[in-house]
């Protein structure tokens, strides 16, 4: 009669398999670990980028604000510096420059017409016009001219104004003896007031080649208002 026999490997292979499975579980665990622990690390390092990110946006719109009112003494002094925009240069007065036209006997026939403009920036509450559209004047004459500006708000308010003369390369004959440029003016709610311009041709826009044709000069003004501490 066979004799039969059991043997204890599948036993053995079946006992075996559990710390494999074991070693299999643990290292699944360390796996998700790591996963989680990276998850976490990426969303904080893209967190600290958004508030940097947002730290230098609102550091920019600061810098822009303060830099749109610095901008106009600078520009004020580089105007005095170049004559850029009709700005009377320091090297000479535009009384001693009308001396000595008047000494030279300078006398020009051609005639200038001045144009009036008037702007105001985003933000700013005013009516601001040019009284007069226009005035004609010869290279050589002095001319008075007019702006109006009126506080349209419910509180005070204080503007400082810029300008510019067109055609460019003409602007360094236009010469403001009195204006209200780069000057503070403050207005009370409904308050108006007229501001002069006292300006003057020189004769040598007569006689320069380059002015040959040009026959109207604008003047522009354009306000802004001042930030109140």
């Amino acid at each position: 009669m066979p004799r039969w026999e059991f043997s204890t490997k599948p036993l053995t292979r079946s006992f075996d398999f559990h710390p494999y499975g074991s070693r299999c579980l643990v290292r699944l665990s360390s796996f998700s670990s790591q996963r989680h622990y990276a998850s976490h690390a990426s969303h904080a390092s893209t967190e600290r980028k958004s508030k940097k990110t947002l730290l230098y946006l609102t550091a920019l719109v600061f810098a822009m604000v303060g830099s749109s009112y610095a901008a106009v003494p600078l520009y004020r002094r580089f105007c005095q510096a170049t004559g850029y925009g009709g700005t009377v240069q320091r090297r000479e007065s535009v009384e001693e420059k009308i001396a000595r036209h008047e000494k030279d006997g300078t006398v020009a026939t051609r005639e200038i017409v001045v144009q009036f403009n008037a702007d105001v920036a985003d933000g700013m509450p005013w009516k601001f016009v040019p009284t007069q559209r226009e005035v004609r004047v010869k290279p050589g004459e002095s001319a008075l001219a007019f702006y109006t500006a009126e506080n349209r708000s419910s509180k005070p308010i204080t503007g400082v104004s810029t300008y510019n003369v067109t055609p460019m390369k003409a602007a360094v004959y236009f010469n403001k003896i009195q204006c209200f440029c780069f000057e503070e003016q403050r207005l009370l709610p409904g308050e108006q007031i007229d501001m002069p311009v006292f300006f003057y041709i020189d004769p040598e826009f007569d006689t320069d080649a380059r002015m040959d044709g040009i026959n109207n000069l604008i003047l522009s003004y354009t306000f802004f208002k001042v930030s109140e501490e």
